[in-house]
C-alpha cells in the first residue's frame, strides 16, 4: 500500500513537473532556425485589418526568436519554428509583403523601406510606411532571418513562407515564382563585351508615359546626381527622378547588373556596327522638336541637333554604337563610289540597282536599241543626312529618281543620234552626258564621277540592227586587209634588209679574216721592200767600192744603163697594172675577198717591182752594162719554160750523119740555137762577149740536164 502510494505521488511529481515545464513555455531554438511568435489572447484584442500585431494585440508578432532557449507559454503564445533563409552567391531573392499599407493604384511593386534591414526588421518595415504585395526591394547573396509570417521569400530553389491556409495566396506566390523563372529573374543580368549586345529596358512601375511620346526619356544617369539610379538597379532612386513605365531610352552596355525582374525587364539587341565606308544617318522617334539646320534653300524637311526628334544633321562616323533601334533608327549611307548598272541581271556592290535594266531607245533612223550603262556616283558623308531626309534611303533614291532621270536623259540623246552615230559617237556621248549629269546629281545633293556607256543591242526579234553592225563589221574588215597588205608588204621590205644585214654579219668574220689578212700582206710587202732596200744599200755600197774603179767608165755607161733600166722598171710597172686590172675585174665576178686581196697582190707586185729594178740597177752597174742583164733575163725565162712545159726541145728520135755520139751534135745544135737567140738581141762589143759565152755555156749546160739518154738515137 505504502509502495504503490509513492509510486502515485511521484508519477503525480513528474506529471506536474513537465506540467510546470509546458506551462513555463520552455523552448529550444536551433541557431539555424528562427521562431515565429503567434499571440494566442490579449488583453488589447484581436487585430482588425492586420496580420503583424505590432502593440501585443492577438496574432503574429513582429519579433522573431534567435537560435536558445526561450519562454513562452503555451496558454499564451504559439512559436513555429522556420528555417534561417540563404541565397547563394550571385543569385536574387524576391521578397512578398502579407501586411502593410496597400499599393497605390499606379504601383506593381511596393517601395523598399530603407530602415527595415532587409526586410529583417519587420516593426521598421511596417512603421515606415512599408507596403504589402511583391517588393521593390531584392535580396542579394547571404543568410537572413526573416519572419515569415510576413514575408515571403521566393529563392530559385524553393519559397519560404509560414503557411496560413490560403491557398488563394499559395497560387500567387507559384504564379510569381513562375514569372520570374521565366524571365531569368534569378540571375543577375550579365551583357559580355565580346557578344556586341546591349540591353534594352522596360520598366513596369512608375507613372506611365504621356500619349505623344513611345519612349522613356533618360533620368538619372550621371553619378552625381543624388537621384543616380545605376542602371535601374535601385528604382526608388530611379522613380524619383522621373522616370516613366514604359521602353527606357538608356540602354545598359556591357556588365553585370542586378536588376529586380519584376520592377524591370530587358531585352536583348545587337549593337549598331557602321562599317568603313559608311556613316549612319540617325531618325530620332523621340525628344523635344529641335530648331531647323538644314537652312533656308533645303525645303524637303528639318534636321535637328543630337538628342531631339527627328533627323539628325550630323551624321554617326564608322564604329560600334549602343544604340536603342526602339528610340530611332539608323539609315547607313555608303560614301564610297556607287556604281548603279541599267544592265539586266548585273548589279552593283550595294544592290540598290536590282530593279534597273537597260534603257529602251528610239534613234534617229527608227532603230530600237537598247543601251546598256553604268552610272559611278557617291555621296559626301556631310550631305548624307540630307538625302535621307528628302528621299527616306538610298533605294528609294535609285528607283524614284536617279532610274527615270538617266533613262529620260539618254532617250533624248537617242533621238538625236543614228543608229551608227550612237555607235560610232559612244565615247563622245559619254563624255558629253557626264559634264551634263553632274549638275543633275548635284541638284539632289550627290557627286557623279562617271558614266559608262555600253554598245546599244536590240531584242532578240529585230535582226535590223545585227544587218547593220554586219555591214559596219565588213566594211572594217576591208579597211582592216588594206593596212594588213600594206605592213606585209613592208614587212617584207625590211625582211629582205634584215637577211641582207644577217648575211653580211654572216661574212663579217671572212671580211674581217681578209681585211687582216690584207693587212699583214702589205705589212709583209713593206718589210720585203724594206728588206730590198737593205739589200740594195749593201750592194750598192759593195758596188761603190768596185765602181770606184771604174768611174770614167761607169760614169760614160751609167747613163745609158740608167734609162735602160727606167725602161724596164715601166716595163714591169705596166704588166703589174695589166695583171691587176685583170684580178681587180675577176674578184669583181667573184667576192669583194678577192678584190680586196688582188688590190693588195698588185701593191705587193708594185712594190715588189720597184725594188727589183733598183736591185737590177745596181747589179747593172755591179755587173757590167744592161745587155748582160738582159741575156740573162732571157736565158732564164727560157730554161724556166722548158723546165715547166714539159715540152720536147729535140725530138724523140735524132738522126745523125757524120759521128757516132749523138750528143756532140746535140751540143752543137744547141749552141747554134743560143747563139742565135743571142746574136739577134745582143750586139759584138767585145768586152761582153766573154760573159755571154760564158753565160751561154750555162744554160746549155741546164737544157741538157732536162735531155734524156734515152731520147736520143744514134743513127748512120
Amino acid at each position: 500500500m505504502v509502495e504503490t502510494t509513492l509510486l502515485i505521488n511521484t508519477g503525480i511529481g513528474i506529471l506536474g513537473f513537465f506540467f510546470l515545464v509546458w506551462l513555463s513555455g520552455f523552448k529550444i531554438i536551433p541557431n539555424d532556425k528562427v521562431a515565429i511568435v503567434e499571440k494566442w489572447w490579449s488583453s488589447k484584442g484581436s487585430l482588425k485589418e492586420q496580420i503583424i500585431a505590432l502593440n501585443g494585440e492577438a496574432g503574429y508578432q513582429p519579433d522573431v526568436l534567435r537560435g536558445g532557449i526561450h519562454f513562452k507559454t503555451p496558454l499564451l503564445y504559439k512559436i513555429h519554428t522556420v528555417p534561417l533563409v540563404t541565397i547563394p552567391q550571385g543569385k536574387i531573392a524576391y521578397v512578398f509583403s502579407r501586411d502593410g499599407k496597400p499599393l497605390e493604384p499606379t504601383q506593381t511593386l511596393g517601395k523598399i523601406v530603407p530602415q527595415c534591414n532587409n526586410f529583417q526588421d519587420v516593426r521598421a518595415f511596417i512603421q515606415n510606411g512599408g507596403q504589402r504585395g511583391p517588393q521593390r526591394g531584392i535580396i542579394r547573396e547571404g543568410t537572413y532571418s526573416f519572419n515569415l509570417a510576413q514575408f515571403i521569400i521566393i529563392t530559385e530553389n524553393k519559397t519560404y513562407y509560414l503557411p496560413m491556409g490560403n491557398s488563394s495566396e499559395q497560387k500567387t506566390i507559384l504564379e510569381m515564382a513562375q514569372k520570374i523563372a521565366i524571365r531569368n529573374g534569378f540571375d543577375p543580368i550579365v551583357i559580355q563585351g565580346e557578344s556586341d549586345l546591349v540591353g534594352i529596358v522596360t520598366v513596369h512601375d512608375g507613372p506611365s508615359l504621356g500619349k505623344d511620346n513611345i519612349i522613356c526619356p533618360t533620368v538619372g544617369d550621371d553619378p552625381s546626381d543624388e537621384n543616380y539610379h545605376n542602371n535601374f538597379q535601385d528604382p526608388e532612386r530611379f522613380l524619383k527622378a522621373g522616370g516613366y513605365r514604359g521602353r527606357q531610352y538608356q540602354v545598359l552596355a556591357d556588365g553585370s547588373y542586378f536588376i529586380n525582374r519584376l520592377f524591370a525587364t530587358v531585352e536583348y539587341i545587337s549593337k549598331t556596327i557602321i562599317p568603313v565606308g559608311y556613316v549612319g544617318v540617325v531618325v530620332s522617334y523621340m525628344g523635344a522638336k529641335g530648331e531647323d539646320s538644314s537652312g533656308e534653300d533645303y525645303k524637303h524637311g528639318e534636321l535637328v541637333q543630337k538628342g531631339y526628334r527627328g533627323v539628325w544633321g550630323e551624321a554617326l562616323m564608322p564604329g560600334k554604337y549602343a544604340f536603342n533601334t526602339y528610340a530611332g533608327s539608323i539609315i547607313q549611307v555608303p560614301t564610297t563610289n556607287v556604281i548603279l548598272k541599267w544592265i539586266s541581271n548585273q548589279n552593283g556592290n550595294h544592290k540598290y540597282d536590282e530593279n534597273l535594266k537597260e534603257v529602251s531607245l528610239i534613234s534617229k533612223d527608227a532603230f530600237e536599241p537598247s543601251l546598256p550603262l553604268s552610272v559611278v556616283f557617291h555621296i559626301d558623308y556631310k550631305k548624307a543626312p540630307m538625302v535621307i531626309q528628302r528621299f527616306g534611303d538610298i533605294k528609294m533614291l535609285v528607283d524614284q529618281t536617279l532610274d527615270p532621270m538617266v533613262s529620260a536623259y539618254f532617250k533624248n540623246i537617242g533621238q538625236t543620234k543614228t543608229l551608227i552615230e550612237l555607235i560610232q559617237q559612244r565615247n563622245e556621248i559619254q563624255n558629253q552626258s557626264s559634264v551634263e549629269m553632274k549638275a543633275k546629281f548635284s541638284h539632289y545633293n550627290l557627286e557623279l564621277e562617271e558614266v559608262l556607256i555600253g554598245t546599244p543591242t536590240s531584242s532578240k526579234n529585230d535582226s535590223n540592227i545585227e544587218q547593220i553592225l554586219t555591214q559596219l563589221r565588213s566594211r572594217q574588215i576591208a579597211k582592216e586587209q588594206l593596212e594588213t597588205y600594206a605592213t606585209q608588204q613592208t614587212a617584207a621590205e625590211k625582211e629582205k634588209e634584215l637577211k641582207e644585214a644577217q648575211a653580211i654579219a654572216k661574212q663579217q668574220t671572212s671580211l674581217t679574216e681578209s681585211d687582216i689578212n690584207i693587212r699583214i700582206q702589205e705589212n709583209q710587202g713593206k718589210a720585203e721592200l724594206m728588206k730590198s732596200r737593205q739589200d740594195a744599200e749593201k750592194i750598192q755600197r759593195l758596188s761603190e767600192a768596185e765602181a770606184y774603179k771604174v768611174k770614167q767608165q761607169a760614169e760614160a755607161e751609167a747613163f745609158r744603163l740608167k734609162q735602160q733600166a727606167e725602161a724596164s722598171a715601166y716595163q714591169t710597172k705596166q704588166q703589174a697594172e695589166a695583171e691587176a686590172f685583170r684580178l681587180k675585174q675577176t674578184g669583181e665576178a667573184e667576192s669583194f675577198k678577192i678584190k680586196t686581196v688582188g688590190e693588195a697582190d698588185a701593191d705587193r707586185e708594185a712594190r715588189v717591182g720597184i725594188s727589183k729594178a733598183i736591185a737590177a740597177k745596181e747589179q747593172v752597174n755591179a755587173f757590167g752594162g744592161a745587155q748582160f742583164k738582159i741575156v740573162q733575163e732571157i736565158m732564164n725565162n727560157f730554161a724556166d719554160a722548158i723546165k715547166t712545159s714539159k715540152i720536147d726541145i729535140v725530138p724523140k728520135t735524132l738522126i745523125t750523119t757524120g759521128s757516132k755520139d749523138g750528143e756532140n751534135n746535140i751540143h752543137n745544135v744547141f749552141e747554134n740555137l743560143v747563139m742565135m737567140l743571142l746574136s739577134e738581141k745582143l750586139t759584138s762589143q767585145d768586152s761582153g762577149n766573154a760573159q755571154l759565152s760564158e753565160e751561154a755555156e750555162k744554160i746549155k749546160q741546164e737544157i741538157l740536164s732536162y735531155v734524156k739518154p734515152s731520147d736520143i738515137k744514134n743513127t748512120k
